[in-house]
């Protein structure tokens, strides 16, 4: 029986023609017509507005997290493909991955993407779809999560990251591996995916502000954010996730108020609780900040988006907890 996958286009690079004679955005329809061969898939199109990547805002990327569950479990497709531009496709991902709960049973979710416009020479668009659209009606991508599949590679939204936006090998797991390629017309996997996240409850808050620390930091800078309404807030530090000295004070306060502060690294750090570190080190921990247990900034950043939908600071914690 053909295997059915949802495409999603919501424009961007992959889309871009910019030297033919009807210069503009391709449409979903547009980018299949572009693939090469058969791929012995039945492709259904719909094209979404969004933003340009950079500045894809939470509220599209929860609109496309929400359209492939719906896709998976009320719609019957076998697969779903979003294609998306590469500058945030790895929040977009990973917010898709924390919300799909048991959609990601049902079928593989892809996002994909291009570093070259459509009628660019060589351009890694139609390559990047056509094995997009393989990778997520085969049912070996089924209880993995989202995906993102760039240059025949599948990674794992948890660990993906834009490395260079100068190739087609933009993007990279290390140091985790990739899960898999795409060959022969099939997904191979060849590494085992993350641990699925603990179920979403509630509406994901979007309210969440990221900020950069640096020794000396002037703790306004985070009361701010608060006082312009933040329900939460992702410091990036240094090291296993150090912070200047000068916010504790400002965090032990936070906590107080209800307001979760999870901090991340600049660096690659391992996926543990900051209290759970040798001595001296994890020491936001004992003024109540969270740790985001490896994860990367941004990616902190909507993981307590999610969190913040169960409640308040201690649903945060006990959310993490389990991340």
């Amino acid at each position: 029986m053909t295997r059915r996958v949802l495409l999603v286009a919501t424009g961007d690079v992959m889309a871009y023609a910019r030297h033919t004679g009807r210069p503009g955005l391709a449409t979903a329809a547009d980018l299949l017509a572009a693939v090469p061969g058969n791929l012995g898939v039945e492709v259904v199109t719909e094209d979404v507005q969004a933003e340009p990547s950079w500045d894809t805002s939470p509220s599209t990327m929860l609109r496309l997290a929400r359209r492939a569950r719906t896709a998976l479990l009320d719609e019957g497709f076998d697969g779903v493909v979003v294609t998306h531009g590469l500058d945030t496709i790895e929040e977009t991902a990973f917010l898709t991955d924390l919300l799909a709960g048991p959609a990601a049973l049902r079928g593989g979710i892809v996002l994909t993407g291009a570093v070259r416009g459509l009628d660019e020479l060589s351009s890694d668009g139609p390559r990047n779809l056509a094995s997009s659209l393989v990778a997520a009606a085969d049912p070996a991508l089924r209880g993995v999560g989202a995906v993102v599949c760039v240059n025949d590679e599948l990674h794992a939204a948890r660990w993906v990251t834009m490395a260079d936006a100068t190739g087609v090998a933009a993007l990279s797991s290390v140091p985790a591996p990739i899960l898999g390629r795409v060959a022969d017309g099939r997904a191979e996997m060849t590494a085992t995916p993350p641990p699925r996240p603990p179920a979403a409850r509630g509406e994901p808050e979007t309210n969440v502000a990221l900020i950069k620390t640096y020794p000396e930091m002037d703790p306004v800078l985070v009361t701010s954010v608060v006082d312009a309404g933040a329900r939460g807030v992702v410091l990036e530090g240094t090291g296993v996730g150090n912070i200047p000295i000068t916010l504790y004070a400002t965090l032990s306060e936070l906590a107080e108020w209800d307001i979760p502060v999870v901090v991340t690294s600049r660096c690659r750090t391992r996926p543990v609780a900051l209290e759970d570190l040798p001595l001296a080190l994890g020491l936001a921990a004992k003024v109540g900040a969270i740790g985001a247990r490896g994860l990367a900034p941004v990616k902190a950043r909507y993981a307590l988006m999610v969190a913040l939908g169960g409640g308040g600071r201690r649903a945060v914690r006990d959310w993490f907890a389990r991340l």
